[in-house]
């Protein structure tokens, strides 16, 4: 067995060229797994079975590795048996019908509504650009945009007397979000007393959130900008312009609002993206549960 595990490592290094990182992940895991196959009496790829390959992943959640690293695992091993199948060595691949453990799904870090009022109130409105920086951190947080529709606003979109913006999402699909009277405010002062001063540098094309130099904002400007600010502001968390946009879906779901018209408003597809929102919520409940019940 180890013959055909070296064959099949130096077929990854000079026919599919993989980064060296990447083929020593492979040769790790499936090292690991041809040792477990030996310690069961097993010195042919011929014998291999699909219960020798549970037993493994058995073996990998027995110590308690990671389920992402048992995923890892088991990808290595569905592509040594194909190629080994591909190569005659084998009449059939015992891995190809074999599901993958299914990966925790992680909630996204949220700031509390006092959290995001206090980085708001944290921008020094006598600072460079804090027009700029103030109408953009509440568009985030009222309209729970994506960094890149964001980045991408453009000034034909700004439906300001509607209290509306039209935003480009995935795919190039557009929808209308309402604004908030106090994000209104800010991006009105925005566009109006500090823009036209950034535009004047060079071409915009409508961009609505420009550089000191007049260029788009970037992503990573974006996230520079709420870094700074929530710094000021005294929070520990990991901040990101994601961070808004989970907290925006969630501050309306515990205010009540509908999941499928917050499932608009974030331009999902999919209304299953949105439910992991009513678990941050669920979330939200047991810790006010166990705040001030007095069973606790």
């Amino acid at each position: 067995m180890e013959a055909h595990l070296h064959d099949y490592i130096t077929m990854l290094r000079v026919e599919r060229n993989l980064a060296l990182n990447t083929i020593d992940a492979y040769r790790r895991d499936l090292k690991n797994y041809v040792s477990y196959l030996e310690t069961k009496g097993l010195n042919s790829v011929k014998g291999i079975k699909q219960k020798h390959i549970r037993g493994f992943i058995r073996a990998l959640a027995d110590i308690h590795l990671s389920a992402s690293s048992i995923n890892r695992a088991l990808s290595s091993i569905r592509s040594y048996h194909t190629y080994l199948n591909d190569e005659h060595w084998v009449e059939n691949n015992p891995s190809q019908l074999m599901e993958a453990p299914k990966l925790p799904r992680k909630l996204p870090d949220v700031l509390t509504v006092q959290e995001v009022d206090d980085i708001l109130d944290a921008v020094d409105e006598s600072a460079a650009l804090a027009l700029r920086d103030l109408a953009l951190l509440e568009i985030l947080y009222s309209a729970g945009l994506r960094v890149s529709e964001a980045c991408n606003l453009n000034l034909t979109g700004m439906l300001l007397d509607n209290e509306m913006i039209r935003v480009s999402g995935k795919g190039n699909k557009e929808r209308l979000v309402p604004m908030g009277s106090r994000a209104l405010d800010r991006l009105n002062d925005y566009i109006k007393f500090e823009r036209p001063a950034l535009s004047r540098k060079r071409k915009t094309d409508g961009i609505v959130f420009l550089s000191r130099n007049g260029r788009p904002l970037t992503r990573m400007s974006v996230y520079n900008i709420l870094k700074k600010w929530s710094q000021t502001a005294g929070i520990t968390k990991k901040v990101s312009p994601h961070t808004m946009r989970h907290s925006f879906a969630t501050h309306l779901l515990e205010g009540g609002a509908d999941l499928r018209a917050v499932q608009e408003m974030l331009g999902h597809a999919d209304i299953s993206s949105t439910q992991i929102y009513t678990h941050l919520d669920k979330e939200h409940l047991k810790e006010v549960h166990r705040t001030f019940h007095p069973r606790w």
